[in-house]
């Protein structure tokens, strides 16, 4: 078990996250323009508030996800590293007559994830005025601390002015913050539940398929991709649902190996690990709904595998 594992669970660590991507946006229009291209209810928000939304094509698919946070002059957009040109050329391509404008500024922030129980006390011993609300944020000097958990178990992320990278680090760690590496905040991610965009969520995939019904508001109005939101809510028509999986082996199975069911394909892994705290795999996977219960037995060849239930304060959706 590692240091940064271990401190995840019990106390507070923190990632360098620098790779993140975040999006400007700004001008007159940009509030109504995002809430015509996500599926959660942008015009809602007010400075300090924010949500997490599905950037959806025409035909309901997942092309991004990201967090939307609403300040006085703009919306920050964090997102994964790998979505920023993707999400920038979707969002661009709808910017026609608006008074809008977007920018990459991923290289005027560094940018850190700090979790685990004493998060919240390691950040106020920094000064910070620590957001309460799930992705509501608070500027804090030139920086800005949200609340949003890469793990899905709570926690912030700290972003701060690219050149105050190292400052910041150190100042973490002499407030009882563990330095922990991608692998374990990976890790914790996949025990408690939690999804990532390149991993567990893509284009493959309708939005009710991944359980974040977090990411979907129901009454906001038409926005791109709604008619098929829409379609499957009132049809209940979905066939699989994203789920978190356990499994009896020290061996993390590879993306798309099979789960079956009495004999049959039931599951399709997209993420796994080995939990050091469970000692055997979890896993993400794509589960038939007719096998998605929590306590579902299934097998992995010759291994147990079962549907986790997760704890009430790690269930996602």
């Amino acid at each position: 078990m590692s240091a940064g594992y271990q401190a995840l669970r019990e106390s507070a660590a923190w990632l360098d996250a620098s790779n993140r991507a975040t999006l400007r946006v700004t001008g007159e229009d940009r509030a109504r323009l995002l809430h015509a291209l996500c599926t959660n209810h942008v015009q809602a928000l007010t400075p300090g508030g924010g949500c997490y939304a599905f950037f959806l094509n025409a035909q309901g698919r997942i092309l991004a996800d990201a967090t939307l946070l609403c300040r006085e002059d703009d919306f920050l957009l964090d997102t994964e590293p790998e979505l920023a040109t993707k999400l920038a050329a979707h969002i661009d391509k709808y910017i026609i007559a608006d008074d809008v404008v977007l920018e990459d500024a991923t290289a005027n922030w560094c940018c850190f994830a700090v979790e685990g129980p004493q998060a919240t006390h390691v950040l106020a011993s920094l000064g910070a005025a620590v957001p309460e609300e799930e992705n509501s944020h608070h500027g804090w000097e030139a920086s800005l601390v949200a609340r949003i958990s890469l793990t899905g178990a709570g926690g912030f992320l700290l972003r701060a002015p690219a050149q105050e990278r190292e400052p910041v680090a150190a100042s973490l760690s002499r407030h009882g913050a563990v330095a922990a590496t991608e692998e374990d905040f990976r890790v914790r991610r996949i025990e408690n539940g939690r999804p990532r965009y390149g991993e567990d969520i893509s284009e493959r995939y309708l939005a009710q398929e991944t359980g974040q019904l977090r990411a979907l508001h129901f009454s906001k109005g038409c926005y791109l991709g709604q008619e098929i939101v829409e379609r499957v809510r009132s049809r209940a028509q979905i066939h699989r649902v994203l789920g978190p999986v356990e499994i009896a082996t020290e061996t993390p199975p590879a993306p798309g190996t099979k789960l079956q069911r009495d004999g049959r394909d039931a599951a399709e892994i997209t993420s796994s690990a080995f939990s050091p705290d469970l000692g055997k795999v979890v896993a993400l996977a794509y589960v038939r709904v007719e096998a998605a219960a929590p306590g579902t037995e299934l097998m992995l060849g010759p291994a147990g595998a079962r549907i986790r239930d997760l704890p009430a304060g790690e269930r996602q959706g």
